[in-house]
């Protein structure tokens, strides 16, 4: 017979259990705003019976109950569905932080027109029109002073916008890392914690909560994964690499990096390991400052070292109205000081590499001539150098586009005297300089004895940058340039000598007697065709105002778009192959050539005297005359 405090436990137990059950409710309740808060719930189960089913129990029938107790309080959540929200966290962090920094960037692009650099560079190429017009003026030349200043102020302002994103997302790298790791920290100490928890007979579900709320947002920062599979340590893995095992964390720390950004690496704090990311917030971040932003400002640099490099290769060939010559027209400091590109590289006070930016040859070349030689150029290229080879059939201009087309970060083309010209480019890896000519090598003798830049042929004549005086390797009196420190379009500046005296701008060459006749403006003008944009000429001759055929004007279009015609290449005759690269001309193909230079020449002609009648009516005094007016004008007056 069941005695009285039998009854009385069995009652407490089930007061105990539905106590428990309406506090685990309370508590649901309460936090069900709490952020990473999993609902729980109560899981009840019959209590051991009174007697054991066994030969010393009394002789009764059935077993009597002892009510309820409380097995567990559950946690009420999904697994696969945990996995599922870290990785998803992770690209949504990503793609997030790409989306606003890149609303950052488009802010920068979305200038007015009438501010923009190419709006200021049309103004720079009309001024020096202006000056071909009157190379005797004063005036003229202070225009193109001014108007070169407000290009180079707009070019620096772009770079300013640039760098101050990178120096943004930089800044918010630093954040980031210090947040990942104190996630981190925080995860190990929670394991440690959960551990003795479970331990003691414990569920630590309010604990586990938090420790996946860290997991969460760390999620959202990096891209990790999960392992619970061990109950004693919980492991988050970041691209293969162990962060947090149970109780221990690692950290990441910044270090300083090898290139002239002045940015840091992330790296791992106890191996000092580069540390990767391929998603979450940080792994956008890096990838915005190291590849979209740096390529941003690779842009803007090539664009004005290849701008300041062509306007300064006609100015310092010809000769101001006092008489002055030899002057770059655009300065961009700081460049490498040593004459010959000498550069401590490595900041241990001594010279150690070579910085050159151009390489100039010494023979005049026919680009239409073949070159009658054998052998590969090996140049250097983003991820190790690159081979080119050439054939006695190719043209120079083959060799030219071919070495153009190639992977190698060094270009060709033929100067204003048709002198081949080699000229770095920026660089893909990070720790290499840009517009810095690493690696230039001949089997042959296309770059020795032909175009006149290497002294010899072979790998013992080679240049390479990585030693003092690579200079060296030149043939005597092949011109070169040294290279920028670091960021030309954020240095680049009108020359201080022409700025204080605005009569060296120089608008003609000199003549035999050694001056420039006074009404001499064909500097000016070689300058002024360097502004020939090919999406000008085709809006020109798309308006119908010129007699070429629509069929005509889709032939231009097509071969210029085929090999990358623009600016000059519009006042130089064609020879390139109407059907691409490695194809021989016949005798179709030259006078469809032949053809397509007709052309050429029906729509520059008259884009030459339209820019001159334009000029007559606009820098004569009739500004107010209306464009329209002048282009029908124009045209009545050719017979159009």
């Amino acid at each position: 017979m069941g005695s009285t405090f039998s009854g009385i436990e069995l009652g407490k137990r089930s007061i105990m259990a539905n106590t428990d059950a309406i506090t685990t409710a309370g508590h649901n309740i309460s936090n069900a705003n709490t952020e990473g808060y999993s609902r729980q719930r109560v899981q009840i189960k019959e209590f051991s019976p009174l007697y054991n089913p066994d030969l010393t129990r009394p002789e009764r029938p059935g077993m009597i109950g002892q009510g309820v107790d409380v097995q567990s309080i559950n946690r009420i959540r999904d697994e696969l569905l945990d996995k599922r929200i870290v990785a998803q966290s992770n690209q949504e962090g990503y793609w997030q932080t790409r989306s606003d920094y890149y609303m950052m960037l488009e802010q920068i692009y979305n200038e007015p027109d009438d501010i923009s650099i190419r709006s200021n560079m049309d103004k720079f190429w009309e001024s020096w029109q202006e000056l071909s017009i009157h190379p005797e003026s004063q005036a003229a030349r202070q225009a193109v002073v001014t108007r070169a200043e407000t290009l180079t102020d707009s070019i620096k302002q772009r770079w300013e916008s640039l760098k101050g994103i990178g120096d943004l997302i930089d800044g918010d790298i630093e954040a980031t890392v210090r947040q990942v790791n104190s996630y981190s920290e925080q995860i190990a100490d929670l394991n440690a914690q959960i551990v003795r928890s479970k331990a003691m007979g414990d569920n630590p579900n309010d604990l586990l909560d938090r420790r996946d709320l860290l997991v969460d947002k760390l999620a959202d920062l990096i891209n990790i994964t999960a392992d619970s599979r061990d109950s004693d340590e919980f492991m988050v893995h970041v691209d293969g690499k162990v962060l947090v095992q149970g109780g221990i964390a690692r950290k990441f720390e910044l270090a300083p990096r090898n290139d002239d950004t002045g940015y840091s690496k992330i790296i791992w704090e106890d191996t000092g390991s580069d540390a990767s990311f391929s998603g979450g917030k940080l792994g956008a971040l890096v990838e915005l400052r190291d590849v979209d932003v740096r390529s941003e400002i690779q842009q803007l640099n090539t664009m004005t070292m290849n701008f300041a490099d062509l306007v300064n290769d006609v100015h310092r060939n010809a000769v101001g109205a006092n008489k002055v010559t030899g002057l770059d027209f655009f300065v961009q400091h700081p460049f490498v000081e040593n004459a010959n590109g000498n550069f401590d590289r490595n900041n241990d006070g001594e010279f150690d590499t070579s910085y050159i930016f151009r390489f100039t040859g010494t023979n005049a070349l026919d680009k239409e001539q073949q070159v009658g030689l054998q052998g590969v150029m090996t140049l250097s290229g983003p991820s190790g150098d690159v081979q080119i080879e050439y054939f006695p059939t190719d043209t120079v201009e083959t060799v030219i586009a071919r070495i153009n087309d190639s992977n190698s970060e060094v270009k060709a083309y033929l100067d204003r005297n048709n002198h081949l010209v080699l000229k770095a480019t920026t660089s893909q890896a990070m720790e290499n300089p840009d517009f810095v000519i690493r690696h230039v090598e001949d089997s042959g003798y296309f770059l020795s004895g032909y175009s006149g830049i290497l002294a010899g042929n072979g790998e013992e004549n080679a240049y390479d940058f990585a030693q003092v005086d690579s200079v060296n390797a030149l043939v005597d009196g092949a011109q070169f340039a040294v290279s920028p420190v670091i960021n030309p379009s954020a240095y680049i500046q009108v020359n201080d000598e022409i700025k204080n005296d605005v009569m060296s701008v120089a608008a003609g060459f000199i003549d035999a007697s050694g001056n420039a006749n006074t009404g001499d403006g064909r500097a000016a003008i070689e300058i002024a065709a360097r502004g020939y944009s090919t999406d000008a000429v085709m809006r020109l001759l798309k308006t119908q105002l010129t007699d070429l055929t629509v069929e005509e004007i889709s032939e231009l279009e097509n071969y210029v778009k085929m090999w990358k015609i623009d600016g000059r290449k519009w006042l130089d005759s064609w020879c390139n192959h109407p059907s691409g690269l490695g194809q021989s001309l016949g005798d179709k193909d030259k006078a469809y050539l032949a053809h397509l230079n007709s052309l050429r020449e029906k729509c520059i002609l008259p884009l030459e005297k339209i820019c001159y009648f334009f000029y007559r009516f606009v820098f004569g005094g009739i500004r107010f005359f209306p464009f329209t007016r002048f282009l029908v004008a124009f045209c009545r007056q050719q017979g159009q």
